[in-house]
C-alpha cells in the first residue's frame, strides 16, 4: 500500500506501523526456506518458499532417517513437494491465489516405513517488493 494516510488529516489510517517483517528476514531467520532452482526445474516462474514446518515435515530427511526408516533423499523429497504444487495449479480449475493440495510423504518420526497423506496450502502472494511469490505452508499456517 502506497499511501497508508488518509487525504483529511494527513495521519496514518491505520496508525503508525509497529513492526514489519520481510520476506527475506524470514528466509534469512529459517522461518522460511528458499525452493532454489528445483522450483524453476518443476515448472514453477515465481520464485518458491516453503515454511519450516513444511520443510521439516515433508522435505527434511537425514541418513540417520534412512537408516532407521527407509532410505529417502531431501532432493527427491524436495521434489515431490514442488511437482505436486505444481501439478495442482495446473490442473486446478481456479485461478485463485490460495488453494490447497494433497502428498504422500514418509513422516519423519523415526519408525515410519510407508507413505502417509498430508494437505498443504500454496499461496500467492506479494513478496518484499510487491512482486508476486509463492508460499507453501501448512493448512494451520498463515
Amino acid at each position: 500500500m502506497s499511501n497508508s494516510s488518509n487525504e483529511c488529516g494527513g495521519e496514518p489510517l491505520f496508525g503508525d506501523v509497529l513492526f514489519t517483517y520481510t520476506r527475506a528476514q524470514a528466509l534469512a531467520d529459517g522461518v522460511l526456506v528458499d525452493a532454489g532452482a528445483l522450483a524453476q526445474e518443476a515448472g514453477f516462474r515465481l520464485p518458491v518458499a516453503m515454511t519450516a514446518a513444511v520443510w521439516n515435515d515433508c522435505v527434511a530427511w537425514s541418513q540417520d532417517d534412512s537408516c532407521r526408516q527407509v532410505h529417502q533423499c531431501e532432493s527427491g523429497r524436495l521434489w515431490d513437494v514442488l511437482f505436486m504444487a505444481a501439478h495442482a495449479i495446473r490442473t486446478g480449475a481456479n485461478t485463485a491465489s490460495l488453494m490447497l493440495f494433497g502428498l504422500n510423504r514418509v513422516p519423519r518420526d523415526g519408525c515410519a516405513q510407508e507413505a502417509a497423506a498430508v494437505r498443504l496450502k500454496l499461496v500467492v502472494g506479494p513478496g518484499d517488493d510487491g512482486e508476486p511469490v509463492v508460499t507453501i505452508l501448512l493448512p494451520e499456517e498463515d
